[in-house]
């Protein structure tokens, strides 16, 4: 039976291990001239995620609380602000995975395991 841990190769024809056997870097070659070892910044993006959560919680809350107040004839009308709730919802709930993804990212960078 063989083992699926070094089924792939590389273009040389040497096994790859299964961390590096997925499409990242292996679907297309470089063409860039970033180096081999580029990251991304992740601290950049858990200040971004962090700072926009709650921005972004707040709008949520205060379009929905408006939407609620809203009578019949006013302007912007109820449904209008139900849509920018629910996007800022939407887009609270992206910054919280984000947060999640990047500090799980660093974490390991760090060595410190789950």
């Amino acid at each position: 039976m063989r083992d699926e841990r070094t089924e792939r190769t590389d273009e040389g024809g040497r096994p790859v291990p299964r961390a590096r056997s997925g499409a990242v870097g292996r679907r297309f070659p470089r063409t860039g001239t970033e180096p081999v070892t580029a990251r991304s910044p992740l601290r950049l993006r858990l200040l971004l995620a962090g700072v926009s959560l709650p921005v972004l919680l707040a709008g949520c809350a205060l379009f929905g609380v408006w939407a609620a107040d809203a009578g019949p004839d006013d302007s912007p009308g109820r449904g209008p602000l139900i849509f920018l709730s629910a996007v800022c919802a939407f887009l609270a709930l992206t910054a919280l995975l984000d947060l999640v993804v990047v500090r799980r990212r660093l974490r390991r960078e760090r060595g410190t395991g789950h």
